[in-house]
């Protein structure tokens, strides 16, 4: 099919010709036009309009695959289209994984993000858990082979996602994790003595990728010991000459501390302070209350950092605020705010832990001007953020006069009754009265 110049669309008449990259241009809005009215009479139009783009993805000319590529990432950003993929998303999965693995940079980036868009539509469940399986290996692969900046950082957010939804276990979860701890702190090359060091881009990235995943493990047990090493690499970033680097570290390692990760428990008898306790347990103590207060005081020095000549200020205001929330949960306890408008007057998507902040800064980063479609509409986002919308605000002006009508009828027959029921009691009361 792909040495072919023209190809029939699967389940269709229409042709696709692979000679000219704008056949699927062509076809950019119809998708999102259909869209308007998903799961009415139109269903059937929107599935063409998607074989069309899955039929291109065959396609020998890698620009007629990077355009189908783009309107599909557009549509999966603008739309929930889960009614639409889930019995199509091992072909679309088999064909994203051949576009990272053969595919330009271009078209690598896009099929990993829509990989990751593709496991978010579907939510959590056998079909994602699955589409982590498939694309884990392919990912790895590329973060070992160390390509250019933007398919790694690509890889990076898709590994992420598609673990964040997939992942059934802990163990699942640390594989990824090391995937991204192999680029953020890479070990000796076959070579003695070379060690590659990411780009600040790609390692401001991966510290991103890991502390998202880094949320989920709160359910799970963990051994202080075993963080101990990663902890005091990440606390070494808050020096780094990258300002995207330093920020990401920092809010890594004020989930660290939520997490309680740093703390070392002991028993009623035990005396640390004068080692009457496990030499090794006492020593991890030490070692982690030291790293606290080299973290408070970097966090300190940070969050009053001077300007200087030339600095971005808007950048260098970021900084100090992030590092100022640090201190002040680090200090006090005082745990981060945000809260994001969804819709309408009363619906805000509201965090107040890092946990929550990490996540939510991490998906509106990956979604994009996605963001606030999915969590109007997307039940897994919903979930996450424990968000209950009203309904009516997030319809369109059509759908509102549906929606409404519903309630006004619904309404109605609930008053309708309440009125026969009062009846009923009142002619039992009048029978009761004659008796």
């Amino acid at each position: 099919m792909g040495k072919s110049k023209k190809s029939k669309v699967r389940g269709g008449d229409d042709v696709i010709d692979s000679s000219d990259a704008d056949s699927v241009g062509s076809s950019s809005t119809a998708l999102s036009d259909l869209s308007i009215s998903y799961a009415t009479e139109h269903v059937n139009s929107q599935e063409f309009v998607l074989d069309k783009y899955i039929d291109a993805l065959y396609e020998k000319r890698g620009s007629t695959r990077e355009a189908a590529l783009s309107q599909l990432v557009d549509a999966f950003e603008s739309f929930i289209l889960h009614g639409l993929v889930e019995n199509k998303y091992a072909t679309l999965l088999s064909l994203f994984n051949s576009s990272i693995k053969k595919g330009s940079t271009k078209e690598a980036c896009l099929a990993s993000r829509a990989i990751g868009l593709l496991a978010l539509t579907l939510g959590s469940g056998s079909s994602s858990h699955e589409i982590m399986e498939e694309s884990h290996a392919q990912l790895s692969r590329v973060l070992q082979t160390w390509p250019d900046a933007s398919k790694m950082i690509s890889a990076l957010d898709c590994l992420a996602v598609v673990t964040f939804v997939g992942a059934a276990d802990l163990a699942e979860t640390e594989l990824s994790l090391k995937a991204m701890w192999d680029v953020i702190h890479p070990k000796s090359g076959s070579n003695v003595g070379t060690i590659r060091k990411p780009r600040p881009p790609v390692l401001a990235a991966a510290i991103s990728a890991w502390a998202f995943l880094l949320t989920t493990i709160g359910s799970w047990r963990v051994n202080t010991d075993s963080w101990k090493e990663p902890i005091a690499f990440l606390s070494t970033l808050l020096g780094a000459e990258d300002r995207a680097v330093r920020m990401a570290a920092g809010e890594v390692l004020a989930l660290c501390f939520e997490l309680n990760l740093l703390d070392v428990s002991f028993g009623e008898d035990d005396d640390v302070e004068n080692g009457e306790t496990g030499g090794s347990k006492s020593k991890l103590f030490l070692d982690m209350r030291a790293l606290r207060a080299k973290i408070s005081s970097l966090a300190s020095n940070l969050s009053m950092e001077a300007g200087g000549k030339g600095a971005d200020k808007k950048n260098l205001t970021d900084q100090r605020d992030l590092f100022q929330r640090i201190l002040d949960f680090v200090k006090y306890g005082e745990c981060p705010e945000e809260s994001v408008k969804i819709s309408g007057k009363r619906d805000v998507l509201m965090v107040s832990s890092w946990s929550e902040l990490i996540q939510l800064n991490f998906l509106r980063r990956f979604l994009g001007r996605g963001f606030l479609k999915h969590v109007q509409e997307n039940g897994l986002l919903q979930d996450v953020f424990n968000i209950k919308t009203d309904k009516a605000e997030t319809l369109s002006s059509t759908d509102k006069k549906i929606f409404r009508s519903g309630e006004e009828k619904g309404r109605a027959l609930k008053l309708n009754k309440d009125r026969r029921l009062a009846q009923e009691r009142k002619n039992a009361a009048m029978l009761e009265l004659d008796e």
